[in-house]
């Protein structure tokens, strides 16, 4: 770890739980300006040093394109491929979308990734402004997702659809009609849902069989009430400490974790906490939350494994 002595490594994990994480705990976001970006090496290196050996693959261009380089450097560091997250403006131009997504779904089949992590995008750059959208364009979004999951089954992947601050599902409502209208699948990310309106527990127990990718965050709700009204936006809460590490927030990860697993869901666990870096920051203090937040998982994992759910 740069700047500092490294944070303590998360216990060896001896339970049922799948965990992962993705660049975006490191401050890798697609967001132009978003702040400062750590090179790849120095991330991955932080996650091996957690014991991590999964990971998403960040925004589309962060870590290599060429398959066998990609492959190569994963390789390198003892780490898996789980998928990645893309933010696609599926309402408009679909032929454009899609071919994004074949590109992205071929490179993730070939480093054996699992599943494409979709979010529909308003088409603007970062998540702070969202035009009105019509009948019409939900319409398109919808067909759009069922033929980006149509290819990526293609290539052997799982698409999930991903409720996410700034983009077109974000609030509650948005969610159910999404739910609804479509077959596909979700990430349930428990904090871009908190932030939007919607408890991801009771989500996770009301529709335990469309739950397909789970992304672990922890929130402080006070911050998260600001954002839904509209008084604080979303990139600035970030940077205002909205995610913390698992446990120390208002979600209840332990129910969470505890409902899916119950329901039979057996994907990966990611932690997942949206942070956004100063120029003069190294990987030191997100690699601390993120020990934190395996601690706290690997918890609520044995646990589990003792009580033999």
């Amino acid at each position: 770890m740069t700047g500092g002595g490294r944070a303590a490594v998360a216990p060896e994990p001896r339970h049922p739980l799948r965990i992962a994480a993705a660049p975006i705990s490191w401050g890798v976001c697609e967001v132009p300006g978003w702040g400062h970006v750590l090179d790849a090496r120095t991330v991955l290196t932080e996650m091996v040093a957690l014991g991590i050996s999964a990971t998403e693959l960040g925004p589309p261009g962060y870590l290599p394109r060429d398959p066998l380089e990609l492959r190569s450097l994963l390789d390198g560091f003892g780490i898996s491929s789980v998928g990645g997250f893309l933010a696609l403006a599926l309402h408009r131009d679909p032929e454009q979308a899609i071919t994004a997504a074949r590109e992205n779904a071929a490179l993730f089949a070939a480093t054996g990734a699992e599943v494409i992590v979709l979010a529909a995008a308003t088409g603007l750059d970062g998540y702070d402004t969202r035009p009105a959208l019509s009948d019409q364009q939900w319409r398109t979004l919808i067909e759009t997702a069922a033929t980006i999951r149509d290819v990526a089954a293609e290539y052997g992947l799982r698409t999930t659809v991903h409720p996410h601050v700034g983009t077109y599902i974000e609030n509650e409502s948005e969610v159910e009609r999404f739910l609804a209208d479509s077959d596909l699948d979700l990430c349930l990310d428990t904090g871009h849902l908190l932030i939007g309106g919607t408890d991801p527990v009771r989500l996770a127990q009301r529709y335990p069989d469309r739950i397909g990718h789970v992304h672990l965050k922890d929130v402080r709700s006070a911050i998260a009430d600001r954002v839904r009204s509209g008084a604080l936006e979303y990139s600035d809460a970030v940077r205002q400490g909205i995610y913390v590490p698992l446990g120390e927030g208002d979600v209840d990860i332990n129910a969470l974790v505890r409902s899916v697993h119950a329901a039979g869901y057996r994907g990966w666990y990611v932690i997942e906490q949206d942070t956004a870096l100063r120029p003069e920051d190294s990987a030191e203090l997100p690699s601390r939350d993120a020990a934190r937040s395996l601690i706290h998982l690997a918890g609520i994992g044995s646990a589990l494994d003792s009580a033999r759910i």
